[in-house]
């Protein structure tokens, strides 16, 4: 049968070549007479919540307000068009033969164009042929192109296409911009009475203008209500209360939640309606809080701030702001979450935890407070003071800058700044050397987004590490999200840490509670309900930025406060500018209990209670966790076996006493410049009591140099006269009532006894300072002296 039928076909086509050539050519070109893209305008980026709300939109590239097209028309906005627009729509190939003769008939009785048999469809055509001119051919080739569309097209999708290109005065293009622009709702939001007035006013735009025309756009309006409830699809209460409904007055405005958010994503997915994964809730209680801290900080002329939220189980974004409500003056466009900015103090949990890991520290190992140069480099504390020597994790706490820089110099700046390439901190992209021991105290730049996603990888190591074995993740550190249809891929499973183990993780996090929290919070610890952190602040030379970053087992909050400009204030600082706004941000998040031990990754050691050292046999020890690789750390060095005589008072030695006579105790012993600065800390340090007058011993250093240390350059100033100015030198002994000797290049300058500060002047090059106690002890240091 099929095969008759094809040789019948074939016999006819050889019959009537001509006709059947032709018939093939029109075919040929009806599939093709329709463009693949029907529309070619370009969209406005729009930007919605996780929870599908409107967050911003940017205009398209052509002034108009025209959003992309949704996925799905309003049931409402259905009814609405297609019982004012075209009562066949469901029916009809794409045109109505009725229709069109009805039109065509009254037209031509009133003599001109009174009436128009266009269906949906051929309007929606007419629309992608933008800028023809309106005739019986232009109608004729909108009638074919509507066949075609109705063949590749769901009358859904034509639907769609006609909503979201339909014309509503002045440059509101589509349905969804119409309902935010007329009404200050999305389009699914809309009443019957609404939607009404907005499937009327395509049909005639210029009806829309605020205080005109009003009566001929309500009776459009209700006459349309009206139809909906004769065809009952609206009951009568519902078509009662809608005439009763106002029209649209005042134009409203677009969301502006988060336009630095908007403004970013435009940058890669311009003209997208992009879904991403803010939380509109939070992210408008954070648009107040930022708003409060602008408030109150311009009136001491700080005008900027930025803050992030990251949910660290997805790494999403989920609260993005920008900068501070403030003006063009003062820079509100700029995005300062992607902007460096200098680091000052935030890189410090990150050298800890990776000294941790690598064994060459002990959470409370005692680093060196004092005065330091190092190659003409000379840190210093925020208060100026030092401490003589502190436990590493209250350095930390306290972001003491002078331990910093000194365990920087043992870990090494080119194998730190390795480090943070691994964390993908992009900006701090120069050579080491262009840092050097600044590095940890702002002397690079990073952004608000990689150093929460930094912190969120470490928290996320960390997380994952106590739920799942005992295993990481390959790829943990993987990018921040703002796209609610992506999911980040954290890599396969190893038991290989990815950066930094979890066992250092969770003893940096510990140090990090205990930072101090900013004025009026100080009772923290007392409340059951206080927030348990981890956070670090920081604030940069001068004054010019403010940071804290802080994470709990579920969020990383990042805050950055200060000016766009650069320009410093003196009552900018992380603790007390950022740190508040912080708390406050997480104040707005669930609590979280504090993070589980990784014991796997630990490892419990007897630890020196004094030094933070692995205990040796003189210390007075304790149990402490560690990490697995901090054993092989060094045993305390600061405590000794010394021999006393009878009294305790003083040391002995097998020349001045008999053996049976001595008492024999451990002590904990500093070197002297660290003891001369700790003692004034530590009212409980002893000090190592003196020989008795008839015992000698040398084998403890008994004295040290302050300033300078040996090799250093003293940079010397000149009067108005070119003189150079006087240097002070300093220098400490063990024994307080000690006199020391001072000389330099041979020459004595004097005696110090208590206070060993020395001045001296000497010509520009190098030089050699000597200082001798009353017992023959020596030191000497070699300086060069430069002139400015």
């Amino acid at each position: 049968m099929l095969g008759r039928w094809l040789r019948n076909i074939w016999q006819y086509i050889k019959r009537n070549k001509v006709k059947s050539i032709t018939l093939v050519v029109l075919l040929v070109w009806y599939y093709f007479c329709l463009p693949k893209q029907l529309f070619d305008a370009p969209y406005a980026t729009v930007i919605e919540s996780q929870e599908g709300e409107l967050l911003g939109a940017r205009i398209a590239k052509d002034g108009q307000w025209r959003f992309p097209a949704q996925d799905s028309v309003p049931y409402k906005f259905q009814q609405c068009i297609v019982h004012f627009e075209d009562q066949y729509f469901y029916k009809h190939p794409g045109f109505n033969p009725a229709s069109i003769v009805n039109a065509i008939q009254q037209n031509y009785k009133a003599g001109k164009v009174v009436r128009g048999g266009s269906t949906l469809t051929q309007q929606v055509i007419r629309l992608s042929r933008k800028g023809k001119k309106r005739s019986y051919f232009e109608k004729f080739v909108e009638l074919i192109l509507a066949t075609r569309l109705e063949f590749r097209e769901s009358k859904e999708n034509i639907l769609g296409l006609y909503a979201a290109h339909a014309p509503y005065g002045g440059n509101v293009v589509g349905l969804d911009m119409a309902s935010w622009r007329y009404f200050g709702v999305q389009s699914h939001q809309l009443s019957w009475a609404e939607t009404a007035t907005l499937a009327v006013l395509p049909n005639a735009p210029a009806l829309i203008y605020p205080g005109r025309n009003q009566d001929e756009l309500r009776n459009k309006r209700n006459r349309l209500l009206k139809k909906l409830y004769t065809e009952k699809v609206i009951d009568k209460t519902t078509y009662e209360l809608s005439i009763q409904e106002e029209l649209p007055q005042k134009p409203f405005d677009l969301p502006q939640t988060a336009p630095h958010l908007l403004q970013q994503i435009a940058k890669t997915k311009e003209g997208n309606r992009i879904k991403t994964t803010i939380e509109n809730t939070l992210q408008q209680q954070v648009n107040q809080i930022a708003k409060r801290y602008y408030n109150e900080y311009r009136q001491t002329e700080i005008h900027n701030l930025a803050i992030l939220v990251v949910d660290v189980q997805t790494h999403n974004i989920m609260a993005y702001v920008g900068n501070s409500p403030t003006n063009v003056l003062h820079q509100k466009d700029v995005d300062i979450i992607t902007a460096p900015r200098s680091t000052g103090s935030v890189l410090k949990p990150l050298l800890f935890a990776s000294m941790l890991d690598a064994g060459e520290l002990l959470p409370n190992t005692l680093i060196a407070d004092v005065p330091t140069q190092i190659s003409g480099y000379s840190p210093k504390n925020y208060d100026m003071t030092y401490d003589g020597a502190v436990p590493a994790q209250k350095a930390l706490s306290r972001s003491l800058n002078v331990p910093a820089v000194l365990m920087l110099q043992d870990f090494g700046v080119n194998r730190f700044y390795e480090q943070l390439q691994h964390f993908k901190l992009r900006d701090i992209k120069q050579h080491p050397n262009h840092y050097g021991l600044s590095l940890i105290l702002g002397g690079a730049e990073s952004n608000l987004w990689d150093l929460c996603r930094t912190y969120s990888g470490l928290t996320s190591t960390l997380n994952h590490f106590t739920t799942h074995d005992a295993k990481y993740r390959m790829n943990e550190f993987v990018e921040l999200n703002w796209d609610s249809k992506i999911s980040r891929d954290f890599g396969k499973t190893t038991f290989n840490k990815p950066q930094v183990g979890a066992g250092a993780i969770w003893l940096t996090y510990n140090a990090m509670k205990e930072v101090n929290r900013p004025e009026g919070d100080e009772a923290w610890r007392f409340y059951d309900s206080s927030l348990e952190i981890a956070w670090k602040t920081g604030t940069s030379f001068g004054g010019r930025d403010a940071w804290a970053i802080g994470t709990s087992p579920r969020y990383v909050v990042g805050v950055w406060v200060g000016n766009a400009s650069g320009e410093g204030r003196p009552s900018l600082t992380g603790v007390g500018s950022a740190a508040p706004v912080l708390f406050d941000v997480f104040n707005l998040l669930p609590k979280q209990p504090w993070f589980a031990p990784p014991y796997n990754d630990l490892e419990e050691a007897e630890v020196c209670k004094q030094s933070g050292h692995l205990a040796g046999q003189y210390c007075d020890a304790e149990k402490q966790w560690i990490p697995i690789s901090g054993k092989n750390t060094t045993v305390c060095p600061y405590h000794t076996l010394v021999n006393l005589d009878i009294t305790e008072q003083y040391r002995v030695n097998s020349n001045c006493e008999r053996v049976d006579n001595m008492i024999t105790k451990p002590w904990f012993v500093l070197p002297p410049v660290m003891e001369w600065y700790y003692k004034k800390q530590h009212i409980d340090y002893k000090v190592l009591p003196p020989f008795r007058g008839d015992c000698d011993d040398t084998s403890i250093t008994a004295m040290d140099f302050i300033y300078p240390k040996n090799n250093s350059k003293i940079y010397l100033t000149k009067d108005f006269e070119g003189k150079l100015q006087p240097f002070v030198l300093k220098a400490v002994h063990s024994n307080a009532k000690a006199k020391l000797f001072w000389y330099m290049d041979d020459v004595y300058l004097g005696m110090t006894q208590t206070f060993h500060d020395m001045p001296a002047q000497a010509d520009t090059g190098e030089h050699y300072i000597t200082i001798t106690d009353e017992n023959g002890n020596e030191m000497s240091r070699k300086i060069t002296i430069v002139s400015e």
